[in-house]
């Protein structure tokens, strides 16, 4: 029987992967169940097992390769029959003609008879690929080598182009406000250095006691319905060498901060070894990301939707400030919150942000 192995949907938002590794060359035998290809998609590396065991007749697309949700990767048989390629490809998709006609200003097609350029090869920067005139000029000095030498192309696949799809989505769909608070961090010092917890998971355990009291901090616009989570899923922004990553920690209210603290460094531990799965990386309902490390003093932090909220954390310093009407000098952090503006409005998230400084300073 012939068999297709086909891209898979990961998540509800996931449109296209990337093909990784193949474990199994053409020819080869595989057992049903048996992981037979590396897909990379949502920011997360996952092993797609062989539907059914027979021969791996045909690999359709090669490693680094990106194709939409349901496209075939490649074909399984039973090692003696009968197969054709024409049964399982699709249309090939006619190539886009170039009309007679390209969309230019009419300085550009000027300066292109001039210069005596053939305006078709101009890629246009304007309005459905309008040319201008400096469209004109930039294709001349690439064509003449000014432009500075390129050292590397990286594609942008697998975690980097998910990460800057959703970043993309969420500049355009979201109207983004952002509240910044300083919080005095002496107990969350003291907490870091006789417990050995991270900072980050100090600030998570936070939020996840905060989120339940404030509802809208934790939902999402789906349509013109705001659905309010049960669940406090708090994601925690990993950079790794593949780019950034946003690994989750379910239930998070319920956790102590040791479990917390544990969860982090383990799904850390797994970003950066590529290794995360589809169920590490979904179903956050809000995210915290932490630049301090970096010494970012503070900063705007983008929604990763389709949350209603992220937490951006600044570095940990020494700052002057008034206590009981003399002036000391104690730990600070500055806390970033992003929030949707069709979601939230300016008074809750400053309820919710406030809420959280007063856990990090009071401990309750």
């Amino acid at each position: 029987m012939v068999t297709k192995v086909v891209m898979p949907r990961l998540s509800l938002t996931m449109k296209e992967g990337t093909v990784g590794k193949w474990y199994k060359k053409e020819g080869e035998k595989v057992e049903k169940n048996e992981p037979i290809v590396e897909v990379l998609s949502e920011k997360a590396t996952y092993d797609l097992e062989a539907p059914a065991s027979g021969v791996l007749r045909k690999i359709m697309l090669q490693e680094g390769v990106t194709a939409p949700v349901d496209e075939v990767l490649a074909i399984i048989t039973d090692p003696d029959e009968a197969f054709s390629e024409n049964d399982i490809r699709k249309e090939p998709v006619k190539p886009i003609e170039i009309t007679e006609r390209v969309p230019a200003s009419p300085a550009a097609k000027r300066l292109a008879r001039e210069l005596g350029v053939e305006l078709s090869l101009v890629k246009g920067s304007g309005l459905e690929g309008r040319i201008a005139e400096e469209d004109v000029h930039r294709y001349l000095q690439e064509r003449r080598g000014e432009q500075p030498k390129v050292k590397e192309v990286i594609p942008l696949s697998g975690y980097r182009k998910a990460s800057a799809d959703k970043v993309s989505a969420s500049f355009r769909t979201a109207p983004l406000s952002t509240l910044f608070m300083d919080v005095e961090a002496t107990k969350a010092t003291e907490l870091h250095r006789q417990s050995s917890v991270s900072y980050t998971a100090i600030i998570v355990d936070a939020v996840a006691k905060a989120l339940p009291e404030h509802p809208m901090i934790n939902s999402t616009l789906a349509g013109d319905q705001l659905r309010l989570y049960e669940d406090v899923n708090v994601g925690v922004a990993t950079a790794t060498e593949h780019g950034l990553v946003v690994p989750v920690i379910r239930n998070a209210n319920v956790k102590s901060l040791q479990e917390i603290d544990a969860s982090i460094k383990d799904l850390a531990e797994k970003a950066k070894a590529g290794k995360l799965t589809s169920g590490d990386i979904s179903g956050g309902t809000f995210t915290v990301t932490n630049l301090g490390m970096f010494g970012v003093e503070f900063f705007t932090p983008i929604i990763n939707p389709p949350e209603a909220a992220i937490l951006g954390v600044g570095t940990l310093e020494q700052k002057p400030i008034v206590v009981d009407g003399r002036i000391e000098a104690r730990p600070v952090m500055r806390l970033s919150l992003s929030y949707d503006h069709r979601i939230v409005d300016g008074a809750p998230a400053s309820d919710f942000l406030r809420r959280v400084k007063q856990i990090l300073e009071k401990g309750s």
